[in-house]
């Protein structure tokens, strides 16, 4: 695993970094849960306010329980999401950014704001790709038995 260490930023400790490249490196599934679909979608929903798991749900369309649990448990393992549970009848549970969680917030709403400004443009180039790509014949097949 290749990996090296750049100079101290603002005084603290040296970071650390990792080849992201490599197939061992130990990052990449951070990468993979902070850049998910659903991940995203989270974070961005959080950044407004604390929210309990119906609100998240609600908030986020077409995310099923599972997923929303699933991604809520891997953002607090990764120590960007606080899961706070006060006991009370029925129990409350509500998700919130830490602080960490916070600090990733500029670069993904960046993100999240490149997207939007270029959807139409994506979208148009995906029209025009799948126009052209002939569809393989088992795909083709798969669909036509589905309508039927």
């Amino acid at each position: 695993m290749s990996q090296s260490t750049s100079e101290p930023l603002d005084g603290q400790e040296p970071v650390r970094s990792h080849d992201v490249f490599a197939a061992d490196c130990p990052v990449r599934p951070i990468f993979g849960d902070i850049t998910s679909r659903w991940a995203t979608l989270v974070i961005t929903a959080l950044t407004a306010r604390p929210h309990r798991f119906a609100q998240l749900a609600a908030r986020i369309g077409g995310i099923s329980e599972k997923m929303l649990s699933q991604t809520l448990r891997a953002l607090t393992r990764d120590g960007l999401v606080e899961r706070t549970v006060t006991p009370t009848v029925p129990i409350q549970v509500t998700y919130e950014l830490t602080a960490l969680g916070r600090d990733l917030v500029p670069s993904l709403m960046g993100l999240v704001t490149w997207v939007n400004h270029h959807a139409s443009t994506i979208q148009a180039a995906q029209a025009a790709y799948d126009a052209d790509t002939p569809v393989p014949p088992a795909v083709a097949n798969r669909h036509r038995s589905r309508s039927s």
